[in-house]
């Protein structure tokens, strides 16, 4: 009779063991918009936020199989610690050391962006991956393949039933995927944010406020606040580099105004998102501001906003620099939930 009873106990336990155990795979993940930021761009209803949804995106993102020779995953161009950039190399690298031509820029609050790459060539961030997957210099794959390496796991198996209440593996899938995980790498917690939202610990100094102003004066209307970026194209003075002839936005409209454009990113996180530019020709922030202040080359397309030089003083640079480094998110940075993941599947 007690033989029976522990079995009955055990089995009642295992039961509700499962049940809790779907709840919690099927818990929705919280999206959050901070307060007085803009509606997101992006279409949550057609691809509902889940936590094993979540997962698996965190799993491919991290995950080498994505590459022909399964030797470079996404995490290679985009690190956590340094803004989801790719601070190794002022181009990026793809499989058998191939060279890019253009720096892997960061990756934070995607759920705002319209356009994705530095000419816009991705409007939707659900096909944003199949880009660096497809391109012969990166990752050079195929999503029939990648199908094909997915199905014969195991563990994907689980984790796209997990997600997708079925263990069918297919390109539209590991896509939904991996937007489930990227447009959840939000950053709104920098001691800008705090300020913003009248914190204790985000009290700024008189050199951080004086950097503001400058800011919003010279910069603030391409770098727009609360994202930092208009989500616009520029052409923002640089010299055009001979060796890659990047003529930005026009690859892809092929319409002359377009020449020498590309996206305004966002500028949180910049002080771990080095080095600068679309081809990362520049190493320090230092640098960066040396262009906008007296470095700016005329062209037909220049931004009306950089006809002028700024004519900044020396005290007005490092101050402005001060600023930058308020955007810098920690929390956002070593961010357990947007790390490699380590746990069993």
């Amino acid at each position: 009779m007690k033989h029976r009873i522990w079995i009955f106990l055990i089995g009642i336990f295992c039961l509700f063991t499962w049940l809790a155990f779907r709840c919690i795979k099927e818990e929705p993940v919280k999206f959050l918009i901070p307060k007085g930021w803009p509606k997101p761009h992006y279409d949550f209803s057609k691809n509902k936020l889940t936590a094993a949804g979540f997962s698996l995106g965190r799993k491919l993102f991290y995950d080498p199989v994505l590459s022909n020779d399964s030797s470079i995953s996404c995490a290679s161009c985009h690190l956590q610690a340094t803004g989801f950039a790719h601070v190794d190399h002022d181009l990026s690298h793809g499989i058998e050391g191939k060279i890019g031509t253009r720096n892997a820029p960061g990756i934070v609050n995607p759920a705002w962006n319209k356009f994705f790459m530095w000419d816009g060539g991705v409007n939707h961030l659900e096909v944003q991956a199949l880009a660096p997957i497809t391109n012969p210099i990166e990752m050079n794959e195929s999503l029939n393949h990648i199908v094909i390496k997915l199905s014969t796991q195991l563990s994907y198996r689980k984790a796209f039933k997990r997600a997708f209440g079925d263990s069918i593996i297919s390109g539209q899938r590991v896509l939904l995927g991996i937007s489930q995980f990227l447009v959840m790498l939000n950053s709104s917690n920098s001691k800008y944010d705090k300020y913003i939202r009248h914190e204790k610990d985000g009290k700024f100094s008189v050199q951080e406020l004086n950097g503001l102003k400058i800011f919003r004066k010279h910069c603030g209307s391409c770098h727009t606040e609360p994202l930092f970026t208009n989500n616009d194209f520029a052409n923002n003075g640089l010299k055009v580099d001979t060796s890659l002839k990047d003529y930005g936005r026009y690859s892809i409209t092929h319409n002359a105004n377009d020449s020498l454009k590309f996206k305004v990113p966002s500028l949180r996180n910049i002080e771990f998102t080095y080095p600068y530019m679309h081809d990362g020709r520049f190493k320090k922030l230092s640098e960066v501001l040396n262009h906008y202040n007296s470095g700016i080359k005329s062209s037909k397309t220049l931004a009306n906003e950089l006809q002028k030089p700024m004519q900044l003083t020396a005290e007005q640079k490092t101050d402005l620099l001060v600023f930058l480094l308020t955007l810098s998110d920690k929390s956002f940075l070593f961010d357990q939930r947007f790390s490699y993941p380590r746990e069993k599947s």
